[in-house]
């Protein structure tokens, strides 16, 4: 059998399944029993099957694809992608990512151009830093979009941990246990991460009355975290320490140990993030957790909403975090009353 020639009906006659079966196996795979979905697909690979998802997208009045468009392909980038890519799958769709190249000064609709000129029914951008036309954009009115980004916008849905609210929780973990101020370690100055994790720490050391020390620059990586560790060990009221991610924090622990120090015994550290380093470090890394699976999944969700229900309003959806405590951190003691005080 040729085939280029090989037809729906060809692949049921194989599979020993209705023609209208194979249909939903193409188009509603959830909809069919996976034993029965194996049987047809055995058949489409046997026979060379392939799906004509042109005329799929003429009668369903979509393709069954997700574009998505990352800025960045590091760090947590590759987890939120394989995620996405996860998540789509559970739900039948495919996925046609494309990347900010080096160098190169992208903005949302340059994406939006690029990406509405694919066969992709909606688009996800993964946001890492604040981009020229964020305010100002406005997505093409036949490819719904959600942005992962901390930042509301005026005409597209959002999605993303609370940052900000992991920072200020890690700060009042510190100041209930006994610590007066607490250092901060920044990640790189453009991300949105960052600064939402230094707006977080701020806010909750000047709700308790206490003025914010100078923060320390890092860039995300252990080697900025030492050098600010370095910096760290001679300020002798530094009994706290806040790192923007887990690599920066281990970081600084080394550099306090090489200084002589102790933690969580001289100085206490908490991380952000739960990277598996955070429990082959000596002592174990306190640190805030982040569901990216979860966050994964209700951006694909979202986006599959908008889709299918046009005219709904863009939304703002924040995702807790979680203080996953371990062994970086000490409860100091209250201060000794000095003698003939209170009497």
């Amino acid at each position: 059998m040729d085939k280029k020639n090989v037809s729906m009906n060809d692949v049921a006659i194989a599979a020993g399944v209705s023609l209208k079966t194979v249909s939903r196996v193409i188009n509603e795979p959830d909809s069919v029993r996976e034993s029965t979905r194996d049987k047809v697909h055995s058949a489409m690979e046997a026979l060379g099957f392939r799906a004509n998802f042109a005329a799929r997208s003429l009668k369903l009045g979509r393709y069954g694809c997700i574009g998505v468009v990352m800025f960045h392909l590091s760090g947590g980038a590759v987890d939120m992608i394989d995620g996405i890519a996860d998540a789509a799958e559970e739900r039948g769709f495919a996925l046609t990512m494309i990347k900010k190249r080096a160098g190169e000064k992208m903005t949302l609709a340059e994406a939006a151009r690029r990406m509405s000129q694919l066969p992709v029914d909606g688009m996800i951008f993964n946001l890492r830093q604040m981009v020229d036309d964020f305010d100002t954009f406005e997505a093409p009115k036949d490819l719904k979009t959600v942005i992962i980004t901390p930042m509301e916008h005026p005409t597209c849905s959002t999605v993303s941990d609370d940052q900000e609210g992991g920072a200020r929780m890690a700060c009042e973990y510190f100041l209930n246990h006994g610590h007066k101020n607490v250092y901060f370690v920044s990640g790189k100055k453009e991300s949105l991460s960052s600064q939402c994790r230094m707006r977080g720490w701020r806010a909750a050391l000047e709700a308790r009355g206490i003025e914010p020390p100078e923060p320390l620059q890092g860039d995300w990586n252990a080697d900025s975290g030492y050098a600010a560790g370095l910096v760290l060990a001679d300020k002798p009221d530094c009994t706290a320490v806040l790192a923007a991610n887990d690599c920066m924090a281990n970081g600084v622990m080394m550099a306090l140990r090489d200084k002589g120090l102790s933690v969580p015994d001289d100085v206490s550290v908490i991380g952000f993030d739960d990277l598996p380093l955070a429990t082959m470090v000596q002592p174990a890394l306190t640190t805030l957790s982040q569901d990216i699976s979860q966050k994964a999944h209700l951006v694909v969700e979202m986006l599959l909403r908008h889709i299918r229900q046009r005219g709904l309003a863009p939304e703002r959806t924040l995702l807790g975090t979680c203080l996953v405590e371990r062994q970086s951190v000490r409860r100091l003691e209250p201060a000794e009353p000095e003698p003939g005080a209170g009497s």
